[in-house]
């Protein structure tokens, strides 16, 4: 294209609210030089929208939310451009919720995104959580009182990186589920959820006087799409229950065309942007204002794999360029947070890749909450082109490095089987989701424990119903494992020369997947038959290992505790006492020579550790701990290490 044609053009663009069909086809968002003619042409009106103090606190007589009109949003008529950042609530401790939203607010955002998860909300089906740290109502207004609007993702499903997507795992006890759809089986247990949740939002809108000023419709829908009328169901869902504020949908790439829903903004994320990405756009919604609702440079860390890395000047550039063009933006993520427990999920490329724990995923903030050097980038960016005046820096809290522990107690897996209640006979596996327990809801999370009775060795085959990773063991001592690589093991003849050999296979749920078409079969455990022989095991003892406090409460007796062996049976739970003087402060725990299992604070899940990397250390966040005697107890898979280190500052792989 000629250097006057191109003016030419450029100008029509401008009139017509379509610069974005400028971008070339290139890079994540590789945007055309000659936006910085347009830059300057945009530079005074977007000072003119961006210094109007429009916040929760000014916004006293509210008539109008949230439009998007021509080729800008207005609030009250007024030009606003979101700049807004993610912050999951269910990832960073509750007493640390404030500190977050105060940095947000300070770095220059006007806007936090929050995303729902109804899992942990309904862990069991008719069984709701909204309190202490899911207290999502606090988390709003806490919010409202920093200054910050709100835009809202509901779901039913929110992917995030959580286990199915933020959806709850008793859905696919159904053995006929089908996610995301219009099928009777989920429309019915998304309308109960919605029934308790839209209540408690309803009143925290903007035309109600709270913070929210935009609500999601679903997540990325266009790269399911199994039903064309899930999402106006969606839309009507929310609707009829008293959602008044702005929708909107948002999509990647050329997924855009099948995720939308008339009269419903569109929105982008940032996957593959392309110059046609934003003629779809405009063939969809004609002039409207363009919302960048994901912008991220980042993907997540997985279990043995190097870890991820970012380059802040190609942030930074990228966010430039978007706000000179006056699109307004969401950075996912602001702060990450914890995978406390186990909601993290996992992704499939060309195979499955379990999560870490930490879910720094590159935000602003590190996992903790401290500042990051891209943090203070984007608040001299927004500053200087804003003019918005400085404010102290909320304080970041203090670290400390603990005395080294060493473990003096310890429990095996199979002297702990009598503690855990009742087991469950089946002749054949059961997968996690389909257990008779937790009123019909089965298990979600954790470990399950299959053991059965055989008379001779030979070849013991999954055909890829290890879900996902077992461990197995031949009159309690250890065989190998079986997983998503390795479906085959070959079980030794019997050297006790007894009638019979117990057989057992400890299978850990390491997360399901986060999206794709392939979550409506995500079970956990062993989801079919196990073959030994090409003959189908049967006749099963089935133990639920979910981790809960209670499970850890019950064997929390000195007759229980035995005192340390060299070396232990594995697996174990191992018991230690850490005592505080003074305030607890944050730290962070270092495994050294352990391999891998689960950590627990005072009865709650930490996470999960692994000697594979690329994390090597576990946030412990101060407000878990209590001044004097705290417990801490690892459940180890195969070697523990006996000491427990702290550090005051993370390693999460190079």
């Amino acid at each position: 294209m000629q250097r006057s044609s191109t003016k030419s053009w450029l100008i029509k663009s401008i009139r017509t609210s379509m610069w974005t069909f400028l971008v070339r086809p290139v890079g994540v968002l590789c945007l055309s030089s000659v936006f910085l003619v347009m830059t300057q042409l945009e530079r005074s009106f977007s000072k003119k929208i961006n210094n109007v103090p429009l916040t929760p606190y000014h916004m006293k007589n509210r008539k109008v939310g949230l439009k998007a009109e021509d080729s800008k949003f207005t609030l009250e008529g007024i030009p606003f451009q979101i700049l807004s950042g993610t912050i999951h609530y269910f990832r960073v401790p509750r007493e640390y919720w404030k500190n977050s939203l105060q940095k947000l607010q300070a770095c220059g955002f006007n806007t936090v995104t929050i995303y729902i998860p109804w899992n942990l909300h309904e862990p069991r089906r008719d069984l709701f959580d909204f309190a202490h740290n899911l207290d999502l109502r606090a988390f709003l207004t806490m919010a409202s009182e920093v200054g910050l609007w709100v835009i809202l993702s509901p779901g039913p499903y929110i992917g995030s990186d959580l286990d199915l997507g933020g959806l709850p795992s008793w859905l696919l006890s159904d053995p006929n589920m089908k996610l995301r759809t219009t099928y009777k089986g989920f429309t019915k247990a998304v309308n109960h959820y919605f029934n308790t949740l839209i209540p408690k939002i309803e009143s925290l809108q903007y035309k109600e006087g709270g913070p929210i000023i935009a609500v999601q419709v679903e997540n990325e829908y266009g790269a399911y799409h199994l039903d064309k009328h899930y999402l106006p169901y969606l839309k009507k869902a929310l609707q009829i229950r008293g959602i008044k504020e702005l929708l909107m949908t948002a999509d990647a790439g050329q997924d855009l065309r099948n995720g939308h829903l008339k009269n419903v903004l569109a929105t982008l994320h940032m996957k593959n942007i392309k110059k046609n990405t934003y003629e779809t756009l405009s063939s969809i919604q004609g002039r409207h204002p363009i919302l960048m609702m994901l912008y991220t440079a980042k993907s997540l860390d997985s279990w043995g794999i190097v870890r991820n890395t970012l380059d802040s000047h190609v942030i930074m550039e990228n966010v430039r360029e978007m706000f000179h063009l006056n699109f307004s933006l969401n950075l996912y993520v602001f702060h990450g947070g914890t995978n406390f427990g186990f909601m993290g999920g996992a992704m499939s490329l060309d195979y499955y890749l379990p999560m870490v724990t930490s879910y720094d995923y590159g935000g602003l903030l590190t996992e903790d909450g401290d500042y990051t050097p891209e943090y203070f980038n984007f608040q001299d960016f927004f500053h200087s082109v804003l003019e918005l005046p400085r404010i102290i820096l909320p304080v970041s809290k203090l670290k400390t490095v603990y005395n080294t522990l060493t473990v003096t107690h310890y429990i095996s897996l199979w002297n702990m089987l009598p503690y855990l209640g009742k087991f469950i006979r089946s002749t054949k596996p059961l997968s996690m989701e389909t257990l008779p327990i937790n009123n019909g809801s089965g298990q979600s999370f954790g470990y399950i424990l299959y053991e059965t009775v055989i008379t001779s060795g030979g070849f013991l085959t999954s055909k890829n119903h290890v879900q996902d990773r077992g461990q197995v063991y031949l009159n309690e001592k250890y065989l190998g494992v079986l997983d998503h690589a390795k479906d085959q093991l070959f079980i030794p003849d019997n050297q006790d020369h007894k009638d019979y050999m117990t057989l057992s296979i400890l299978v850990e749920n390491q997360g399901r997947l986060a999206s794709g078409l392939n979550i409506n079969t995500e079970r956990k455990g062993l989801t079919g038959d196990i073959y030994l022989n090409n003959s189908p095991l049967r006749k099963f003892k089935i133990y639920s290992l979910e981790m809960k406090p209670s499970l850890l409460k019950k064997g929390n007796t000195p007759k229980i505790w035995k005192p340390i062996l060299y070396p232990p049976p594995t697996p174990a739970f191992f018991h230690v006492t850490l005592r505080v003087s003074g305030s607890p402060k944050d730290t962070f725990i270092r495994l050294k020579n352990w391999t891998k299992g689960v950590v627990f604070i005072n009865g709650r899940n930490l996470g999960r550790y692994w000697n594979k990397g690329p994390q090597e250390t576990l946030y412990l966040p101060g407000s878990w701990l209590e001044p004097g005697q705290n417990e801490i107890i690892l459940f180890e898979e195969f070697k523990p290490g006996f000491q427990i280190e702290f550090r005051s500052t993370p390693f999460l792989g190079y």
